[in-house]
């Protein structure tokens, strides 16, 4: 049988209850706009009530299509540094998503570094805040999940320029999400300082450009490493531009702006 990954964070970072994680997410998710497909976006992953309105803004100006890579750090420190699911299937309020094996099976053939680990998801947060997103706007999908637990440009390029390879070769589009909040735990005046030095690389699609900012400048960009993979993997299959969709802090919510967290939607054409 093949595993069943339970929410780890139902009831925290979103509601465990069907019908009110649907209201949310149709508020967030309003307006829609005009859709249109993309070959990634970054999205933030904190509780629904700070990042929320910026991750479905992303998500609304998304014609998302039926295949997803999506790729987030690894926040506990749990199993391997690359770490891949290429079976399974993930749940949550919303019902089942199943992980696409053959895409995974594929990456990772093209790039053996990446490992077979579901322990480095098992509590991991920042790619199931995405699924019921994606799943209101794509029922039915499929994904592969990622984990990246190493900050090394090079290794983050190189598996970028595999991504871009592999879904190059595929006979249907695959959106990738780079799951990221963006600096943690100054005030706001600073955090939003910081990020648009960030922001502006990303909208750039220099993926150099932003590891040297974030670690030059102390950005406390969480997903900075999957922000590179997809930028590199999006250029190689064509990208042409990035748009800053929404930008917020949690002090817009909170009233605290003495410390934030900073949260940015781009979607890259």
């Amino acid at each position: 049988m093949e595993a069943l990954r339970h929410p780890a964070v139902a009831g925290r970072f979103y509601p465990r209850d069907r019908e009110a994680l649907l209201d949310d997410l149709r508020s967030y998710l309003s307006p829609a706009g005009a859709p249109s497909p993309a070959f990634g976006c970054l999205a933030p992953h904190a509780g629904y009530i700070y990042s929320g309105t910026v991750a479905g803004a992303v998500y609304a100006n998304i014609d998302v299509p039926g295949r997803c890579l999506v790729l987030c750090p690894n926040h506990t420190g749990r199993g391997r540094p690359l770490a891949i699911m290429s079976t399974g299937t993930w749940e949550t309020p919303l019902g089942q998503v199943h992980v696409d094996s053959s895409l995974a099976d594929t990456l990772k053939q093209e790039f053996p570094l990446l490992s077979e680990d579901a322990d480095a998801h098992r509590a991991e947060h920042a790619i199931e805040v995405q699924l019921p997103f994606l799943q209101q706007r794509r029922p039915h999908l499929t994904f592969v999940p990622i984990a990246l637990g190493t900050g090394h440009f090079e290794l983050l390029e190189k598996l970028g320029e595999v991504v871009g390879e592999v879904l190059k070769a595929q006979d249907e589009p695959v959106l990738i999400v780079a799951s990221s909040d963006m600096n943690h735990y100054e005030s706001d005046r600073v955090t939003r300082v910081k990020d648009h030095k960030a922001i502006e690389r990303i909208l750039a699609l220099d993926a150099r450009g932003l590891f040297d900012v974030v670690t030059q400048e102390d950005v406390g960009m969480c997903g900075f490493g999957p922000a590179i993979v997809m930028l590199t993997a999006a250029k190689r299959l064509g990208a042409r531009s990035a748009e800053l969709i929404k930008y917020a802090t949690s002090g817009d919510v909170s009233g605290d702006h003495e410390v934030v967290v900073g949260y940015a939607g781009v979607v890259v054409r």
